[in-house]
């Protein structure tokens, strides 16, 4: 017998914990520097489309089949199936889903677990604990193992605690925290010389980029892996949504949460980074390009910081806080897709499954820890790159070609009556079945040929 599933009290818990699942680190130092390098406010027009076009619908293909199998991904696709192959798929893509999703989040613990480090190093310079701040910013063996493991540990302790007093409860003070943090900082920073730099690196369009491939499927990969889409998490996340909801509002809210907090901070990062090349701060790499992902993070920034003085030693302390509630709210998402499998089909209660499987990874982050330089960006290509769109895609078979069609109306219609006469239901069933497939795989074959 499986224990009882958790279920969100509140809208406003769902919508937190879902886009705390979709706003993560790359959403803040990926997307502006995406940006930055394609075109800047063109790249931005094409993104804001891309993702309610293509992302969203694959978003609610996946909060559609959770709600309505109301379990795990691997129950949920082995129950829409309607022979013994989609059966095999189902479990196969189910099984795909939660060991891409633990990789995943192994090498994301590990930058997370810098993020803490940072974080930590600037309360250390503000007390004047100058030799603890040195040890906390340089990388090592030590410091990474130890941070890793603590991010781990906190990931555990919110996704034990349960779906209402754990996800939803913490996801419900992180993001306003982060939205808080985030407008401060953006404020702060536009009144540094060369921000305004920043921002028409940002914000101008180059429209001689629109017609840029490059540029359609750059777009086009931010708008489906920004909302956490192909792995489970906002399937699970939909398991645990009332029956009373309005499913095509709830995703649309969660869209415009994901782009709104991304776009926003391009407002930060961008300004941020030409504040630092105004201040001799190299911000380039060896290839011409922005810097972008770790290395932004640790390594441009923090210079940045130190050049601000006794104000930077804030301005960071304020970054790396919302560097770790960003880190937070994502890895708690990602647990609860194995988690929620061994707790529905397996009967192992939340709290041993939770601290059996965030050990296991942890173990696994370590190895890659101790192998940093011939493991990371392997897990990260591997991860993100080639399994997460090609489990997205099949997602989408899934929702258009194997559910049946009145069985997706009959869902949608709990909380949403007259839903078959609404544009949702006109457009919806063609793009889950013949659009977002076809995007998916021309990213993916983009990534495998670029």
């Amino acid at each position: 017998m499986s224990a009882p599933r958790g279920e969100f009290s509140s809208r406003f818990g769902f919508l937190m914990a879902a886009s705390g699942s979709a706003v993560g680190l790359g959403n803040i130092w990926g997307f502006p520097t995406n940006a930055a390098s394609n075109g800047g406010a063109a790249f931005l027009f094409t993104y804001l489309i891309l993702a309610f076009a293509l992302a969203y619908p694959a978003l609610m293909a996946e909060l559609i089949i959770g709600r309505h199998a109301k379990a795990n991904a691997v129950t949920a696709l082995r129950g829409l199936s309607t022979s013994p192959a989609s059966r095999a798929l189902g479990t196969t893509v189910g099984f795909a889903g939660m060991i891409t999703v633990s990789f995943i989040l192994s090498f994301y613990a590990i930058v997370s677990g810098w993020m803490m480090a940072y974080m930590l190093a600037a309360g250390a310079d503000i007390v004047g604990a100058n030799a603890l701040s040195s040890w906390l910013q340089t990388p090592g063996l030590t410091r990474d193992s130890l941070f890793t493991v603590v991010f781990m540990m906190l990931t555990i302790a919110v996704v034990v605690a349960g779906v209402k007093h754990g996800i939803e409860k913490w996801a419900s003070r992180l993001m306003p925290s982060l939205v808080v943090i985030l407008v401060a900082l953006i404020a702060y920073v536009m009144t540094l010389d060369g921000a305004m730099d920043g921002l028409r690196l940002y914000l101008v369009p180059d429209f001689s980029r629109v017609a840029d491939t490059g540029l359609l499927l750059s777009a086009m990969g931010q708008a489906f892996f920004s909302l956490s889409l192909g792995v489970g998490t906002m399937l699970i996340y939909g398991s645990y949504i009332s029956k009373r909801e309005n499913l095509p509002a709830l995703g649309g809210m969660v869209t415009l949460l994901d782009i709104a907090i991304a776009v926003t901070a391009g407002l930060l990062i961008l300004p941020a980074m030409m504040v630092a090349l105004n201040n001799g701060i190299q911000i380039y790499d060896d290839q011409g390009g922005l810097v972008a992902g770790p290395g932004l993070i640790i390594a441009v920034l923090p210079a940045l910081f130190e050049q601000m003085g006794g104000a930077g030693m804030l301005v960071a302390l304020a970054f790396f806080v919302l560097m770790t509630i960003a880190s937070l709210t994502s890895s708690i998402s990602m647990l609860e897709v194995p988690l929620s499998y061994l707790v529905e089909t397996r009967s192992v209660s939340r709290r041993k499954a939770g601290v059996v499987l965030g050990a296991g990874i942890a173990v696994i982050s370590l190895i890659i820890v101790f192998n940093f330089n011939v493991l990371f960006d392997l897990v990260v290509s591997l991860t993100t790159e080639y399994s997460q769109p090609l489990l997205g895609f099949f997602f989408a078979i899934f929702a258009g070609w194997i559910w049946n069609r009145n069985g997706i109306l009959t869902e949608i219609k709990q909380g949403c009556e007259g839903a078959e006469y609404g544009l949702f239901w006109r457009i919806w069933p063609f793009y889950i079945r013949f659009i977002c497939p076809l995007a998916i795989l021309a990213v993916y074959v983009q990534m495998l040929f670029a």
